[in-house]
């Protein structure tokens, strides 16, 4: 089963970007490193 996620960027907080999973095949939170336009820079991404 495919969720809608939100991806929090781990230096200001802001929801940046918003993705799909499938939670039975990834239980874990993922982290990706994406470009956070408030930062204006790579920075590491978290599932909130």
């Amino acid at each position: 089963m495919r969720v809608k996620i939100n991806l929090k960027c781990s230096e200001c907080g802001s929801k940046n970007y918003l993705t799909s999973k499938n939670k039975t095949n990834h239980p874990e939170k993922i982290q990706v490193p994406k470009y956070c336009p408030k930062d204006r820079k790579v920075t590491l991404h978290v599932e909130s």
